[in-house]
């Protein structure tokens, strides 16, 4: 009886590991964009990206402080969250999505695996259903995912003022670059 007793309790400990080791996470993820013109370099960082990923359901989450971007100057990044992002109104962007195809992913295996990502992108208060390629990367062990894609500004209601029209993109590109460790 106790050896029944101590194998169910093996085999319970040993699913709550794979469980446990089915989820991943960062806080030191990293989002840039550009979306500037031939008249101004606009750039900016935030490398304060919380992504969470679950192996087993190909579930993704990231949440982005606004006014954790950095820029060059510190004139446009004042513009940036009190003119066009309202980061006070609007203090982060979110994504929930889902990986198209997970299953493709050999998580065990060193390599690059391109993938896509489709789910909803919420910026400035607006959200949108994106569908966004990407790479899933495995070396010793530690996964990591990339991905560039662009983001419309008018489709999340971000206005650019005539008088600088010149100066800004209508359109962002935009570069996810997370490292996970296991959660």
């Amino acid at each position: 009886m106790a050896r029944i007793i101590l194998l169910f309790l093996l085999a319970i400990g040993m699913q709550f590991s794979g469980f446990a080791q089915s989820k991943y996470y960062t806080k030191t993820g990293t989002i840039s964009f550009t979306a500037g013109t031939a008249l101004e370099d606009i750039d900016a960082v935030n490398k304060s990206v919380t992504s969470i990923f679950d192996l087993s359901t190909g579930q993704v989450e990231f949440a982005v402080l606004i006014k954790g971007f950095e820029f060059k100057r510190g004139l446009m990044q004042e513009h940036f969250n009190e003119n066009y992002m309202e980061s006070e109104k609007f203090p982060k962007s979110i994504f929930k999505g889902k990986f198209d195809d997970v299953s493709k992913i050999n998580f065990q295996k060193d390599g690059s695996y391109p993938t896509t990502v489709t789910g909803i992108l919420e910026i400035h208060n607006v959200k949108k259903e994106v569908k966004v390629s990407g790479t899933i990367t495995v070396e010793k062990g530690i996964i990591s995912s990339t991905a560039t894609f662009k983001v419309l500004l008018e489709d999340y209601g971000i206005k650019i003022p005539g008088a600088v029209k010149g100066k800004i993109s209508p359109t962002a590109d935009v570069k996810v670059n997370c490292i996970y460790k296991i959660l």
